[in-house]
């Protein structure tokens, strides 16, 4: 039998961008491809991209070109942020032969160009599934109607576009059957979700009928702001399925700040979401986003952010040093804060992040939690794995036996690189 043609499929940027890559990867593994997430020599090659700041243009930019020059006969299609924020010449003019947006009909028909220009070889097996990453990334929700004085994004995905829930659930219930345990519902804006469909809903009502058409053991929502964390919400949490796990936008301490950034929120109702979270779910893990050095941002507008990290106790916080982005109201205030000033605040966030995520984890040394386990390397003490706490903790334990995608109990040990060291239990 002839050998499938193989098409790379490489992922820069957010969990939506991963849930974008995963449905492109299923599509083409029905038409008979193997798929893989590595650059590699391959008979065709997607690169979704980003564009969320400078930087993410420039690793677009890199991916673009490395992807050219290894496989230089296979057709290259592109799509994700970067061609909506550059345009589709400059991405031809990088390489690519084919360019896409970031809405699903963009990508299916991306999709069947790329089958055109390289199809399945005769007696290549249909229903080839792909399974790109332990975890499945099911998109929700697109687009974003805010307009954060930092932010391209609603440049580059457009309006809220809210699946409905038998979509969604659909979606995840399939991963299931592939033989995923964990999903993680991704969005733009996932707090918008349903405030566009014709009777509004909520991420409530998503959540809810998440849980009540599917069996998948493990879900996860990506991202919520302050304003959507109500009692109703967070009350889901009661059922175990929902990991205790919240990703909560900060970006500011400083309520200047924040009115300058155009958030839609201020500390006092950060602190009342925080509140409402740790009521309900008190062993929950809350990670957020950072900016460091917002046009104006005083010193003490700074020192605030910092407060209110350590108070909330974040169990991560991904930091950014601001940087101008062209087409956002930020780009053109007066105020910028110097490079030398951002890069000093920089580097005291990523350490009060370090000191934070310890202490987090150090928390949880003594418990037994339950964890998925999703990769393993040789040492030269065995084979080590590594997995997730319900709770976003890393663990890693020795073990002889294949545990991917397997979810056990874990007695967690003391500290061990990014996370904790554990023993295993018995399996869930």
């Amino acid at each position: 039998m002839s050998r499938r043609r193989v098409v790379s499929v490489l992922t820069l940027g957010c969990k939506l961008n991963l849930a974008d890559s995963e449905a492109i990867a299923r599509r083409l593994g029905a038409e008979g491809y193997d798929v893989v997430d590595s650059m590699c020599e391959a008979d065709a090659v997607v690169v979704n991209t980003c564009s969320v700041t400078h930087a993410a243009d420039r690793k677009s930019r890199r991916l673009i070109r490395a992807a050219r020059r290894l496989s230089p006969s296979a057709p290259v299609a592109v799509t994700g942020c970067f061609p909506r924020s550059v345009g589709a010449d400059a991405v031809e003019a990088l390489g690519a032969d084919f360019v896409g947006g970031t809405s699903e009909e963009d990508q299916a028909q991306l999709v069947a160009r790329l089958i055109a220009a390289a199809p399945p070889l005769p007696g290549a097996s249909q229903k080839n599934m792909p399974q790109l990453h332990t975890r499945a990334f099911v998109k929700a929700q697109e687009g974003c109607n805010d307009v954060c004085a930092f932010c391209i994004v609603p440049r580059t995905r457009g309006r809220e576009i809210s699946r409905s829930i038998d979509a969604v659930a659909q979606d995840v219930e399939a991963a299931h059957v592939r033989g995923a345990r964990e999903v993680v519902l991704t969005g733009t804006q996932l707090g918008a979700w349903g405030r566009d469909l014709p009777e509004p809903l909520g991420p409530f009502d998503l959540i809810a009928g998440v849980l009540a058409r599917t069996e998948m053991p493990r879900l996860r929502f990506s991202s919520l702001q302050p304003q959507d964390i109500t009692p109703g919400l967070v009350s889901l949490w009661d059922d175990p399925r929902l990991m205790p796990h919240f990703h909560l936008a900060l970006q500011s301490g400083a309520d200047p700040v924040l009115a300058r950034m155009r958030r839609r929120y201020d500390s006092a109702a950060y602190r009342g979401a925080l509140d409402r979270i740790r009521t309900a779910v008190p062993d929950a893990a809350v990670t957020t986003d950072v900016i460091a050095g917002f046009p104006g941002e005083r010193d003490e507008d700074f020192d605030s952010t910092l407060a209110l990290c350590e108070e909330a106790a974040f169990a991560r916080i991904h930091a950014f040093p601001y940087s101008p982005r062209s087409r956002t109201a930020a780009a053109g205030m007066t105020n910028q804060v110097p490079v030398e000033v951002r890069k000093e605040r920089m580097g005291r966030l990523l350490a009060l992040g370090k000191d934070l995520a310890v202490a987090f984890r150090a928390r949880f040394s003594g418990e037994i939690r339950p964890v998925l386990w999703e990769d393993s390397r040789m040492t030269e003490e065995g084979v080590r794995w590594h997995g997730l706490t319900d709770n976003y903790c890393s663990v890693y334990a020795e073990s002889t036996d294949d545990l991917t995608g397997r979810i056990t109990l874990a007695a967690l040990r003391g500290p061990f690189a990014d996370g904790l060291a554990a023993d295993l239990g018995s399996s869930v």
